[in-house]
């Protein structure tokens, strides 16, 4: 918690990133969902999953957003909110 704020925090590779934890579609929340990868088309009818871990799939309708930039998948300018995440001898702070 960030004052009265839930914000989750997940890595990627060597970096950190916060969310705020709320979906913006309906309110859920957002850091309940899995952590995943996505698809992508790489020819017709063919797809590719790619990004792992760089997406949260919210628990409640399945809406993806990106972890780095919390836009959503299907329509960027829908948005989570982030933080700035610092990592200082081993601790990790996330600013409001």
């Amino acid at each position: 918690k960030i004052r009265s704020l839930s914000v989750g925090v997940f890595r990627i590779g060597d970096s950190f990133h916060a969310l705020l934890n709320v979906c913006p579609h309906r309110g859920a929340p957002l850091c309940e969902g899995p952590q995943c990868g996505t698809t992508a088309p790489v020819e017709e009818a063919q797809f590719i999953y790619h990004r792992e871990n760089e997406i949260v799939r919210c628990a409640w309708h399945g809406w993806e957003f990106d972890i780095k930039s919390g836009a959503a998948l299907v329509d960027p300018s829908v948005r989570a909110r982030t933080f700035p995440v610092t990592v200082e001898a081993g601790s990790i702070y996330v600013t409001a």
